[in-house]
């Protein structure tokens, strides 16, 4: 695999996806650098956020090939061209454009539209979707997880919004395929304490994450 292309094997040992948005550019290498050290492999960085371009960038040139670097709120296929000009290893939106998908479908970048009803959801991943992203995840959502699991196993979720440390293993216990994770995860009360905070808070998320999946593949020695 291209250094330049998206790994699967780093998401799904780590399937979660940090949504940076409006966050000061100058807060990017100190911010990343800490997420690469907690373990986490997964960025979205907004396209509506000021200095996208640069700071996708940046993190290309520090961390491609350690990273899954890509750009979020792709709305159009003009963002799209833009997301993809700039590096971007995989695509966010928040909407289902069939353009944009089937764009990224002809070019294999991995896709994550964002969908919130089950006509919706399946539309997105008829069209090709990787993952849907169910969004907006809020009030009930472990529980809306779980129903659309019933119709639709084989669909890729990635429920964004709503997610912190205290619910995230329950959002993959019902049946999530990852997480999308922003305010949560990129406190700014947290960034603006520096380095070694962002690096313990991030490790929460990612020691949280890593036990849940050791004990879930872990052979039950009561099947014995």
């Amino acid at each position: 695999m291209a250094e330049d292309e998206f790994s699967w094997i780093k998401f799904k040992t780590m399937p979660l996806v940090g949504i940076m948005r409006n966050i000061n550019p100058a807060h990017t290498e100190d911010i990343l650098k800490a997420f690469y050290a907690s373990g986490l492999t997964t960025v979205e960085l907004t396209m509506n956020s000021p200095g996208f371009e640069k700071s996708l960038q940046l993190g290309l040139s520090l961390f491609k090939g350690k990273l899954n670097i890509g750009a979020g709120t792709v709305c159009t296929k003009s963002d799209l061209e833009r997301a993809l000009k700039s590096g971007a290893q995989f695509i966010v939106t928040p909407i289902v454009d069939e353009d944009v998908i089937k764009t990224c479908r002809e070019k294999g970048i991995p896709v994550f539209p964002g969908a919130y009803t089950p006509t919706e959801i399946y539309t997105a991943w008829k069209l090709g979707a990787d993952m849907v992203k169910v969004f907006p995840a809020t009030a009930q959502a472990i529980e809306y997880i779980r129903a659309i699991k019933g119709p639709f196993p084989a669909i890729r979720l990635l429920p964004t919004g709503g997610i912190h440390s205290g619910n995230c293993i329950d959002f993959l216990n019902a049946g999530a395929a990852g997480l999308g994770i922003g305010s949560s995860l990129f406190n700014t009360s947290v960034i603006n304490e520096g380095y070694n905070k962002l690096e313990e808070h991030f490790g929460v998320f990612a020691e949280r994450i890593r036990s849940y999946l050791m004990a879930s593949h872990e052979p039950s020695l009561r099947k014995r």
